[in-house]
């Protein structure tokens, strides 16, 4: 059904078509067929709006240009050459293609001219291919298909779960176990295993789930010319020479050579790093080395058209495009091991040694005294399972996995455990400037109208430290007023009254500019409706429109380059009137204009002027108005400057990384205070590709900006910092920052405008694109790491005490204190609940405030182990004394054995108050934050040891015997006297 929109201004009328709405193919077809009438001048119409705007010949009435329409809704499935995408989409296994061996053949194609590209692939841009010769470009080259990223799997997850050492030392342990005898032992131990395995996959396959829920769908289909008539065909069956038909909203859908180009502007953000878009056209260029963002000739796969029309050649397509080669880098990065699970295995590895070194030492001294040799095989066994702290992989799991659970409430979703820690140990952080430091997206920053420099920030009008209400401010009102009627963008409002606007970045942003000054943008253009609009050409660039005014005068609205709207104006508006515009005006206004451009910013003149109805010459861009310049970026995110200065506080070097130019990659960097040192340093992609990996990686650590980048130099750039020692994040959005993402230590995607490729490949996926939400990661990163140290010189002070007593006594003959089921019973109370709630200790006051921690320097580093040796110690010396009172008065007995254990049990839990910190004491004036956690985690743990001593069963299995009121007194002076040592040494230290 057709609706009339507006049909008052002659040879203009707008329609509404419900099946436009969300229909690209309707939108093409509609465009492409209704300009075949002569009738018909031109043809737009909005798949968000569901309006058709139609410019025809004046004496031909609008009645009978919807029964164009009409017909061509009825016509449109049965339209010659249409075909059903949805049914050509619906490829069986029987009939996909694989990708062929097949090379395409790689010609410099930006050097040659349109009609040597066409000659070349033998197709034309009037009839393009045949059908026959796409069939056989189809089965020699392949499907124009990439190769997809392969994601985690479920079972991969999983088994990820079983690969650290610890996890594999426990493993061990527990064959040992069932080798000896001891199936209690091996159930319960690999019953710790299985805990680990179980909370590190259920966390980390939701993080996956989530992350996977992201994915953008893909265009399906593209218009091409084929057998001489326009067809859909679906984008997987696009072949070398095809012809594109390119239209705005389009995703281009391989690699091309612009044949012809009418206005056409294309965003390459993704692929490129150009924040703005590029107007592109069919002229051959001369230098074989131009980048890839400076040839204005191509199109490339995955970016999308904002503004024009025009056709172009197909010389690329699937693994072979440009984004096929930016897959390829990804599949080649390999990805690096984090700090932390190095870390682990490294203490693994060490554990190992201690445990083989005891076996031998405990198995050779009770040999040397006649001991059973059996007994001390077991016994010596035993202790190298007491060794292993089987809490380590389950408080370190646990950890990680609260640590992901604490990012997801603020919309960081990470995808594996140790991503959570590595972010708190990075050096240097590469951010990606579009997209990932700016919007990516254009927005009016300045305006200069008479005598005022005006900021827009945020939607308020400053000049000075005045806010300005610009109906309040003529000038400014009536220059905002011409920026939108000079204006190609659709404009909607919702049921809600939100604005709906599609348009190219720039004529956006002057529509939005106007929304946030209260302008009632479609009331404007309807008061002022449209005539006529004035395109820019290649020698004229500037755009003008010309407006009914309903007075007997045409209102003439023109914007473009500064100098050249300059040039065709004699007056301006200066407060409030029209006055004559002076050589030493105009030298003002350019003055203004070269400040702009110093910035960085895209400027545009505006100015304004009448003409008479009766006037019929073309010369409507004469005497004109003028108005004043508005300055334009790309612009910073909210909070991305502050971000900068907090990275920079927590010692953590920034690193900005971009496509731009080199006066943009500054100003920008400039404005975010990017640098640490006084001086900017910025290296140009030129200079670059000059450099050895050497040079490279010597010469990285002292660049704050890296400028005309592409793909490939985004993987050298974190390669060259990671080969010169550092800890490197990688932050982005497009897909030519994949392979630096995956390469780096942490990569960190986002998730709402982010590219799927990008998000596959990153650890960390910012759910909201919130850039500050990385701080909280660091904190909490760095908050993880300094609690698993803790909990990890907490597991080995109460392991080594163990060994401690068991050396000892096995050392001067008075028998074993402990049995082996009470030295795994030992290490379960005491390792997991008490070690995990010293996990979740609460952030240090200057977490932020410290520099990274060098990623070579060992968890638990060699002037720690003095320490743990003297706590160690004296839990040891009060277990063996209370051990020696149960000899002396019950001889070696079960009776002074569960002394020793309780006194043991106690003092290790009571330690677990000691390990909260290095410095601070519990006679410190200065208390510790509170953790309930580790309240709980210690009345709970004597609450189960008591229950040890009530219930008969647990009694009998661990072999311990009743105990008196005076035994209970020699058991608490036991476990409280190592407390109060400790504590008192770190005063003294």
């Amino acid at each position: 059904m057709i609706q009339i929109i507006h049909s008052s201004v002659k040879g203009r009328a707008r329609y509404k078509i419900k099946e436009l709405y969300h229909s690209q193919c309707l939108k093409t077809y509609l465009e492409r067929s209704l300009v075949n009438y002569s009738e018909i001048i031109s043809v737009s119409a909005n798949v968000l709006t569901s309006n058709i705007l139609v410019f025809f010949k004046q004496d031909i009435s609008y009645k009978k240009i919807a029964f164009f329409i009409e017909k061509a809704l009825s016509d449109y499935q049965d339209k010659a050459g249409f075909i059903d995408v949805k049914t050509l989409a619906k490829v069986t296994q029987k009939d996909k293609l694989t990708v062929s061996n097949h090379e395409q053949k790689t010609e410099n194609w930006h050097l040659m001219t349109a009609d040597n590209v066409l000659q070349s692939l033998n197709t034309s841009n009037i009839s393009g291919l045949s059908s026959i010769t796409a069939n056989k470009h189809l089965n020699k080259y392949g499907k124009n298909l990439l190769s997809t990223t392969v994601t985690r799997s479920e079972i991969s997850i999983l088994t990820e779960q079983f690969k650290s050492l610890p996890v594999a030392l426990l493993g061990v342990a527990a064959g040992i176990s069932i080798f000896t005898g001891g199936i209690i032992d091996a159930v319960v131990i690999l019953g710790v295993v299985g805990l680990n395995a179980a909370i590190g996959y259920l966390t980390e396959s939701q993080s996956e789930r989530i992350i996977n829920s992201l994915k953008n769908r893909s265009e399906k289909s593209t218009w091409v010319i084929r057998d001489n008539k326009l067809q859909e065909i679906p984008t997987e069956n696009v072949v070398l020479g095809d012809i594109l038909v390119l239209k705005p909203g389009s995703y281009i859908a391989a690699d091309a050579r612009i044949i012809e180009a009418e206005n056409l502007s294309i965003d390459e953000s993704a692929l490129t790093g150009e924040s703005v878009p590029v107007t592109k056209n069919t002229i051959s260029l001369n230098s074989e080395d131009v980048p890839l963002a400076d040839r204005l000739n191509m199109i490339y796969k995955g970016t999308l058209v904002i503004n024009g029309q025009g056709i172009a050649a197909v010389i690329a397509t699937g693994q072979f495009t440009e984004m096929g080669k930016i897959q390829q880098l990804v599949s080649e990065a390999t990805t690096t091991q984090t700090p932390l699970a190095k870390q682990l295995d490294q203490v693994g590895s060490q554990l190992v040694l201690i445990s083989m070194g005891l076996c031998g030492l405990v198995f050779g001294m009770g040999v040397l005294r006649g001991y059973n040799l059996l007994a001390m095989l077991q016994s010596s066994i035993s202790l190298a399972v007491a060794a292993v702290p089987e809490g380590l992989p389950t408080i370190a799991t646990t950890t990680l996995a609260l640590g992901i659970r604490d990012m997801r409430k603020n919309h960081v979703l990470v995808r594996s455990l140790n991503a959570v820690e590595a972010l708190g140990s990075v050096q240097t952080i590469c951010l990606d400037k579009t997209g990932t430091l700016t919007e990516n997206k254009m927005s009016v920053v300045e305006i200069v109208t008479d005598s005022k420099h005006i900021q827009v920030t945020d939607g308020e009008f400053i000049a000075g430290e005045e806010t300005i209400n610009p109906y309040t401010c003529h000038e400014l009102l009536k220059l905002i007023h011409i920026a939108v009627l000079c204006n190609e963008s659709e404009v909607s409002q919702n049921n809600n009254g939100e604005y709906r606007v599609t348009g190219s970045a720039t004529e956006n942003a002057l529509i939005h500019t106007a929304i946030s000054a209260g302008v009632d943008v479609i009331k404007l253009k309807e008061k002022y409706p449209l005539l006529q609009t004035n395109l820019r050409s290649e020698n004229r660039n500037m755009m003008s429109t010309i407006h009914d005014t309903n007075n007997c005068q045409q209102m003439v609205a023109v914007k473009g380059n500064p100098a050249e709207v300059l040039q065709v104006c004699h007056r301006w508006l200066k407060n409030g009137e029209i006055i004559p515009l002076t050589a030493e005006d105009r030298q003002k206004m350019e003055i203004e204009n070269d400040r702009l451009a110093g910035k960085a910013l895209r400027v545009l003149g505006i100015a304004y002027g009448y003409r008479e109805e009766s006037e019929n010459n073309n010369n409507h861009e004469s005497d004109l108005i003028w108005l004043g310049l508005v300055g334009m970026a790309d612009p910073i995110r909210k909070g991305a400057k502050e971000l900068i200065a907090n990275f920079h506080q927590a010692g953590i070097d920034t690193v900005m990384i971009t496509g731009d130019q080199t006066p943009t990659a500054y100003a920008i960097a400039k404005e975010l205070e990017l640098n640490r040192h006084p001086q900017l340093e910025i290296l140009d992609s030129n200079n670059l590709n000059n450099l050895t990996p050497e040079a490279l990686a010597a010469l990285s650590d002292k660049v704050d900006v890296f400028a005309r980048i592409s793909p490939s130099n985004k993987l050298q750039i974190v390669q060259a910092l990671q080969a010169s020692g550092k800890v490197v994040s990688m932050t982005g959005d497009g897909i030519n920052d994949a392979p630096a993402l995956k390469a780096a230590q942490v990569g960190v995607a986002m998730g709402k405008e982010g590219t799927d490729v990008a998000r596959e490949v990153a650890d960390i996926v910012l759910e909201d694109d919130r850039l500050e939400t990385m701080m909280i990661a660091v904190s909490r990163g760095r908050t993880i790491y300094n609690n698993i140290r803790k909990s990890v010189h907490f597991l080995l002070a109460t392991n080594l005490s163990e060994i401690m007593v068991m050396t000892t006594a096995t050392a001067v003959g008075i028998g074993e204190p402990l049995n082996a089921i009470q030295l795994l019973w030992l290490n379960l109370v005491t390792d997991i609940f008490p070690g995990l709630s010293l996990a979740m200790e609460a952030p240090e006051a200057d977490v932020l405030n410290q520099p990274p921690r060098n990623p070579n320097e060992a968890i638990i580093k060699n002037t720690d182990f003095g320490r743990i040796v003297f706590e160690s110690a004296a839990i040891s010396i009060s277990t063996l004394a209370a051990y020696g009172y149960g000899i002396s008065k019950y001889g070696i007995s079960p009776k002074a054995s569960t002394l020793a254990f309780m006194t043991l049990t106690s003092g290790q839990l009571l330690h677990t108050i000691s390990s909260r910190s290095e410095k601070h004491s519990i006679f410190s004036k200065e208390k510790l934050p509170s953790n309930p956690y580790l309240n709980t985690a210690i009345v709970g743990s004597f609450g189960i040891q008591l229950l040890a001593l009530a219930v008969p069963q647990l009694r009998s299995l661990l072999k311990i015997a009743p105990l008196n009121i005076g035994d209970t007194a020699v058991i608490a002076g036991g476990a409280v006297l190592p407390l109060l040592v400790n504590e008192g040494s770190k005063k003294i230290n």
